[in-house]
């Protein structure tokens, strides 16, 4: 079978020079398979082969057109076959920088291709891996669209599993456009499908993390950190990259905890040893800087570490959260002995900027952190002694409340009497 030497042969060129693989892949798709189930296989290793060549070579243009090529191929191969080889093809664009809006183009063609083949569930399963694209290209409105109609078409046919995976993405995008009780809905949604099957581990760390990234947002870090050790397992035991994201979320949760002193202990644990790497070394960085509530070392961990914090959003978000907090702290701190202080003596003393610092003042003042004025002629902080509360009125009322309830009683006795 000269296919099958070909193949062999490929397969060595390809480990030296995957550019001169590529016309021996391409001669073994162009030659006619006919019904020979070895060479039908050996063409669909070709095709693989051939996309992974134009994937390291970073060609998204010759990958693309391979897919809308391969399509008589793939009208040849068993239909379970076909959903995964589709599929693998799309995700090989994943490792291609700067190909997100191909990737979604080349989906939706395939997507209208499996229409007019009439493949419902290769279709349900592409329009899944769509509404994820959408959602990595902030395209939500799109996202919602399709899930919309998605969700009407699986209910109806009851695919749990492809239901459990659109309602999490649903939450997702839910969650970025920051509607906190659709995404918690969504989820909810997720979990009561997620029930009814058997849900692979994969999926249920991804239901787990997208728990605790909403419990996150509550402010409940203490049941975000016991889901994110979940998810947490659940990676590390399929060796995903996902996982390292996981551990950063828990290392987060104890820093806005307060429990910086537990970061030790959860990075000597067994499940996290294998992660030690710049990510964890960026939290720890910002768990020291809380602990010694230090906005210089805070500023100088975001600086150092800018990739590692801040192309996260979730990370992001609660450490700008979190830095407000730090910097409430240290501004009620300095300003306590002082009646009366110069704006410029306060931003001398944290290091920042004077125009910051008073805008946060203001913004304390509004907030009845503190009681006191901005005087921007003179440019000071005037500080008022917190005056106690007086309860006359609200003791009045009371009282009041307590004689209306007196004289009721005692007119519902009389009525009885008469």
């Amino acid at each position: 079978m000269p296919s099958v030497s070909t193949i062999a042969q490929a397969e060595e060129v390809r480990k030296t020079s995957p550019e001169q693989a590529i016309p021996l892949y391409q001669s073994i798709l162009a030659a006619a398979g006919g019904k020979d189930v070895s060479a039908r296989n050996d063409q669909e290793i070709a095709l693989l082969k051939l996309a992974q060549c134009y994937r390291d070579l970073h060609r998204p243009n010759e990958l693309a057109a391979l897919i809308h090529d391969s399509r008589t191929l793939i009208t040849s191969i068993p239909k379970a076959k076909t959903a995964k080889i589709i599929r693998t093809l799309i995700d090989y664009f994943s490792e291609i920088p700067n190909t997100l809006p191909l990737q979604i183009e080349v989906c939706k063609e395939t997507i209208q291709w499996t229409i007019q083949e009439k493949r419902i569930f290769l279709k349900q399963a592409l329009e899944t891996r769509l509404i994820a694209l959408y959602l990595d290209n902030k395209m939500y409105s799109d996202s919602l669209a399709l899930v919309g109609t998605l969700l009407k078409e699986l209910k109806k046919l009851d695919d749990k599993m492809v239901l459990v995976e659109v309602q999490l993405l649903e939450s997702r995008v839910c969650h970025a456009l920051h509607n906190l009780p659709k995404a918690k809905a969504a989820l909810t949604s997720a979990r009561t499908s997620a029930n009814a099957i058997y849900c692979p581990p994969l999926l249920q760390a991804a239901l787990d993390m997208q728990s605790g990234i909403l419990h996150a947002e509550e402010k409940d870090y203490k049941t975000g950190f016991s889901y994110f050790y979940e998810t947490l397992e659940g990676y590390s035991s399929l060796d995903d990259p996902r996982a390292i994201s996981a551990l950063k979320y828990m290392l987060l949760c104890k820093v806005m905890l307060n429990l910086s002193d537990d970061i030790q202990s959860i990075l000597n644990s067994k499940v996290a040893l294998k992660y030690r790497g710049v990510e964890v070394e960026a939290m720890k960085a910002i768990a020291s800087a809380h602990n010694n509530r230090s906005l210089q070392e805070f500023e100088q961990a975001l600086a150092a570490y800018r990739d590692e914090l801040g192309n996260d959003p979730i990370i992001r978000n609660h450490l700008a959260s979190l830095y407000d907090k730090l910097l409430e702290q240290n501004l009620v701190r300095v300003i306590e002995p002082f009646s009366r202080v110069e704006i410029s003596h306060i931003a001398e003393i944290i290091k920042l900027p004077a125009q910051q610092v008073e805008v946060k003042l203001s913004q304390m003042i509004l907030d009845k952190t503190f009681h006191g004025v901005l005087d921007q002629g003179a440019g000071c902080l005037v500080v008022f002694e917190e005056t106690p509360v007086d309860k006359t009125y609200e003791s009045a009322l009371d009282t009041m409340k307590n004689m209306a309830n007196v004289v009721e009683s005692l007119y519902e006795k009389a009525s009885k009497l008469s």
